[in-house]
This record gives structure tokens, sequence and C-alpha cells, in this order.
């Protein structure tokens, strides 16, 4: 009968156990030298080892033939307990022994002599689980056992355990385990199983399984099901995750603003029936490494992405500052959090995807009585004014009316007749930038969309020239020119009409065309543009 690999491959003494060399060291020590602990705590994060090193010391302070505080693992009673049959090794599931009963019938029991061994060890899995009157009825058995009983008790949540038997305990901290050493197992353990495992494959695994041996093992399982030869793109396939090249494609969207790209790509590898939860998370781990980039620049050992993948990132973090990534994190971790509770994964990653497009504009509550934009933002602001003041280029705005906002209702939107418009006529919006960024603050999902775009100005007309297609869809079926209408009126104080032409789609017989002349101003203002023929 076939056994799955983290079961087969289980530790049998304290030298196969990985990345816990601080307590198989003192628990060696402490066999070797006969000075054993009544009880014990162990805690720590799934997949660690905790209920192993518990099964390795139980068989060691039992085994006659121990030698420096090792197991010899071929007498009965090492066989008898790695088969799982030495009565003098009691496993209990605090989870579904939960009450007052079950704990004083092992009470009962421990009054009995051991069997086979020295001791009878009780290892009780989980035990944050059991009921506050079974804690109780365990503190006294715990607090003066009987010399042939030891404890060891295993939990993931040590904060649940009552202060009184965690002061009468033992305790160990287990430790996640480092990628580095999650790796060398499992190329070591691929080696033994015949099994073509890829290096970086067998580092993808680890980073997906977030410092647990027995996560990486299953992953490793579930990939031999899928192919014999386990490379990047198996593991990718096998799991559901989007896979790297696919990550960094979103990734580059985002940095870009991209907001049409980027939602592209997502629906791309939705319908590849790709995990929307498992993206976030990759998602969540490259811009955690572009944090520390930023923040700790010479600490490549800090990352979890693979030494090829760092130049790259650090190409992404280098376009932006460290706040716009803190507000990007932030963004990905509500997301993160929201996605188990919702009906449609796909939208609310689609949100999010909105949100990370739309700059830093999202704070998610005000930040003053009559500014809701993030901390950072405001920083940049400042620092692109102190900037223009030390450089001397802070003039007044040329308007010949103060910046107020006027109402629409009180200036109708102005009808041009654009083929009367000349060439020579038509200036470029000077801040254009910063109205792209206010349209990005009050409305994100226009703002997106406006990423890489020129605005051009007639009078009161104001013509916009997009690289995409979609927009020109959007604006057309939306209130996408009110938006942007509101942002121009506030800063200038008057209403333009909006005019939006796609760089796309210009016909080139269209000479006398004003816009024509338009695109080609937009040309010459380094816009790629891309004419259909």
């Amino acid at each position: 009968m076939y056994q799955a690999l983290y079961r087969k491959w289980r530790p049998m003494d304290f030298e196969d156990v990985v990345s816990q060399s601080h307590i198989t060291k003192t628990l060696k020590n402490q066999i070797r030298t006969g000075k054993t602990a009544h009880a014990y705590l162990f805690t720590g994060s799934r997949g660690t080892g905790k209920t192993t090193c518990a099964r390795i010391f139980a068989k060691t302070v039992n085994c006659p033939n121990e030698k420096d505080g090792s197991p010899c693992l071929k007498c009965d009673i090492c066989k008898a307990a790695d088969e799982g049959v030495l009565n003098d090794i009691i496993e209990i599931d605090a989870a579904s022994n939960t009450g007052v009963d079950d704990i004083r019938e092992l009470r009962d029991s421990a009054a009995f002599m051991p069997e086979r061994g020295k001791y009878k060890v009780y290892i009780i899995d989980e035990v944050h689980m059991i009921s506050q009157n079974a804690f109780n009825a365990l503190l006294k058995i715990m607090e003066e056992p009987p010399e042939h009983v030891k404890f060891i008790l295993a939990t993931t949540e040590v904060h649940k355990v009552p202060a009184t038997i965690i002061s009468r305990c033992q305790r160990f901290d287990f430790r996640r385990l480092l990628p580095a050493d999650i790796v060398a197992r499992l190329m070591y353990i691929a080696g033994e199983e015949k099994i073509q495992l890829d290096e970086k494959a067998a580092y993808l695994i680890a980073k997906l399984s977030d410092g647990a041996m027995r996560d990486a093992l299953s992953i490793l399982d579930q990939c031999m099901a899928y192919s014999e030869k386990v490379d990047e793109e198996v593991v990718s396939s096998a799991v559901g995750i989007a896979g790297r090249g696919s990550v960094y494609d979103l990734l580059e969207s985002i940095v870009a603003a991209n907001a049409s790209e980027a939602i592209g790509k997502l629906d791309r590898l939705y319908e590849m029936s790709k995990d929307m939860q498992r993206l976030c998370e990759e998602l969540l781990m490259a811009f955690r490494d572009m944090m520390l980039i930023k923040s700790v620049p010479g600490k490549d050992e800090l990352l979890s992405c693979l030494p090829d993948e760092a130049e790259r990132l650090k190409e992404f973090a280098g376009k932006m500052e460290l706040g716009t990534i803190l507000d990007k994190l932030t963004v990905l971790q509500e997301c993160n959090e929201r996605l188990p509770k919702v009906s449609s994964k796909r939208i609310e990653i689609e949100m999010c995807f909105l949100k990370l497009c739309g700059a830093a504009a999202f704070s998610k509550t005000p930040r003053g009585p009559a500014d809701s934009r993030s901390i950072s933002e405001l920083e940049r602001r400042i620092a692109r004014l102190e900037s223009a003041v030390s450089s001397g280029k802070a003039a007044a705005p040329a308007v010949a009316e103060p910046l107020v906002p006027a109402k629409q209702s009180d200036i109708p939107e102005p009808v041009v007749d654009t083929g009367k418009i000349r060439e020579e006529d038509l200036s470029a919006v000077s801040d254009w930038g910063g109205i792209v960024e206010r349209v990005m603050e009050r409305h994100p999902e226009v703002g997106g969309f406006l990423a890489g775009s020129k605005g051009f100005i007639y009078e009161n007309v104001v013509f916009i020239i997009v690289d995409n297609d979609f927009f020109l869809k959007m604006f057309k079926q939306t209130d996408s020119a009110k938006a942007i209408q509101d942002v121009l009126r506030d800063y200038f104080g008057k209403t333009y009409a909006i005019r939006v032409k796609s760089a796309k789609n210009v016909s080139p017989e269209d000479k006398d065309d004003p816009l024509r002349r338009l695109i080609d101003k937009a040309k010459n203002a380094d816009i790629q543009v891309d004419i259909k023929q």
C-alpha cells in the first residue's frame, strides 16, 4: 500500500529533525545525563516537528540501548514505538477528547506502571483545545505526577493554554523551517525516491510550504502524481498557482498603474482556474520583498524570492517610493483577509487590482477632516512642492480665475467646432500629471486608465490622447467625462468639454482632422502611437 511521503519520511531520531537543533540538542543532553523533566510544552506552527520530536523523545527514554541521547532503532521497544503499538506511549488528540471525563480517565490510568518501558509518556496534541475544567483536572497530576509518568503537550496556539499549565512545563518553541533546509531535505528525499526534482521547483515548494516540512512533502507528493519530472511549471500547475512569470507580468502592470492591462492578465489567469487566494498571497510576498529592498538594502538573504528574481524586484522597487509599497501591501492584506469570506473571489480581487493600479490613494479611513489621501501621498506632494520652491520654479498658476470649485449647473458644457481648430492653437496641459493624480485620488476606476495619457487644451476643450481602446469604450458608457470634468473644474475654476481619442484608432487618410494633428503632436511628445490601417 502506498504511503504518503510525509509519513514515510517522518524522522526516526533527533539527527533527522530539520532546523530545530536548538531543541534536539537540549533533549538529547537531558536524556544522556538522565535529567529529563516530568512535563514539556512544545509550541510552534504546523509541520515544524512538534509531534515528531515528542515521539522520538518518548521512544528514546524507553529504549534500553539508548546511546548519547539517541534511540537504537533496533530493539523491540523502538520497533513497537515506530509502528505505533507501544502501549507505554499514549497519544491523545485533544481536539477529540476535550472533556473533563477524558482527563480524569487519563489521570486514573497514569497510576499504573508502564508495561515494557521505563516511563509512561502521554503526548497530548493540540492541547489548547481541551476545556477549562479539563485543564483544571490535568493541573494536579502535572504538578505532582508519579515518577514513571511524563507529559508532552503540543500546541499551535500557546496563548490559549492557561499560565498555570505553562508554568509546570519546560517550554520549547519550534521555529519555522528555513527554505534552504526544506530544499535540502526535499532534494535528499527525491534522490532516495528516484524523483526527478528540479532545484528551482524545490525552492518554489519550500516557499509555498511557509516553513512547514509536512506541507512541503505533501506538495511534492501532489506534483509526483501530476508528472514524473517535477519542475517549476509542474509545481505551478499541480498546486494551482499563477507561476512566477505570470506574477511578475502582473507586477509590471501594477507598478505602471495600467489597470486595463492588469485586469486583462488577471482574467486570463482566472479562466485558467488559478487560485485567487494563492495569487493574492504571491503578490503579498512580492511586495513584501520590495518593501525590504527599499527599507533594508543589501539584505538579500531576507528576501523570499529566488536569487535570479531579486534583480527584477529591485527594478520594480526603484520605480516606487516606500510609502507607495506600504499602501499596496495594505490593500493586498485587506483583500487576502476578505477573500475566504466573499461569495465571488473574482470580483474581490478585481476591486483589489483597481485599487493597486490607482496609485496610493486608498487609505481606508480619512487622515484628516478634509482629506482622505494617504500619508505617503501627502509626503510626496510636499516633497514636490519643496523641490519646486528651492529651484525657483514654484510660480503661480497661469489662470485668469482663482482655483475655486464651480457648480456644474452654473456653467453649461461648451460646444466647440473642432473643424476650425488649427494645430498651432493646441497646447499641452502643463501639469497633466498632477491632474491625472487627482483623478486617481477621487475616481481610481477612471484614473487608472489615464496612465501614460497626454492632455491638450484649446479654449474650453481638453483633448485626451490614451493608448488603449478599452478606456474609450468605458468613457462612452460611464460617467468618466464628469469625473474628469470635476477635477478640471476644481483645478482651473472653469468647466471644460472633454474629447477622448485613442492613439491606436486614427485613420491615416484623415489628413485634415485636427485630432490627426493632435496625434502627430503626441508622437512628437514621445508617446507611442500605433496607427491601424
